[in-house]
């Protein structure tokens, strides 16, 4: 195994990305969407395998204050080696002073639990197409 952890956003195989998020359990779009979501971040996270993408993840920040980390995706086959951690991990320190907020994926709460992140009685959201939402556990009725 032959890590190179890549934090822009050239050369990616963008195809790679949504069927990466399809393999893991993700909510998806096309690679060009994809490809706009990254480039758009404040800080992104590639994990390669030598040439192969396995993982990656991205944040939304204003820099000074609140940062939003996203996507956060390993090939299932490089899961529990700490690549997820290491991704996060480094997301984390390019806004060190921030606070951090995500939703993760139902059942990955544990992961980011790790990190410190605690859930919010609070939270609450407004997804763009809510129909596609209705069989997720990511919202209460």
């Amino acid at each position: 195994m032959n890590l190179i952890y890549q934090d822009n956003c050239e050369n990616i195989p963008w195809e790679k990305v949504p069927s990466l998020l399809k393999r893991v359990g993700m909510g998806f779009a096309d690679a060009a969407t994809h490809k706009v979501s990254f480039n758009a971040s404040y800080s992104v996270i590639f994990v390669f395998d030598d040439a192969e993408l396995i993982g990656f993840g991205r944040i939304i920040s204003d820099g000074v204050r609140q940062s939003a980390i996203y996507d956060i995706a390993v090939e299932p086959a490089y899961q529990g080696r700490r690549i997820g951690w290491e991704i996060v991990k480094r997301l984390m320190d390019t806004t060190p002073d921030c606070n951090f907020i995500l939703y993760a994926s139902p059942g990955k709460e544990a992961f980011y639990q790790k990190f410190g992140f605690k859930k919010m009685r609070t939270g609450m959201v407004l997804f763009s197409n809510p129909e596609r939402m209705t069989d997720t556990d990511f919202i209460e009725e």
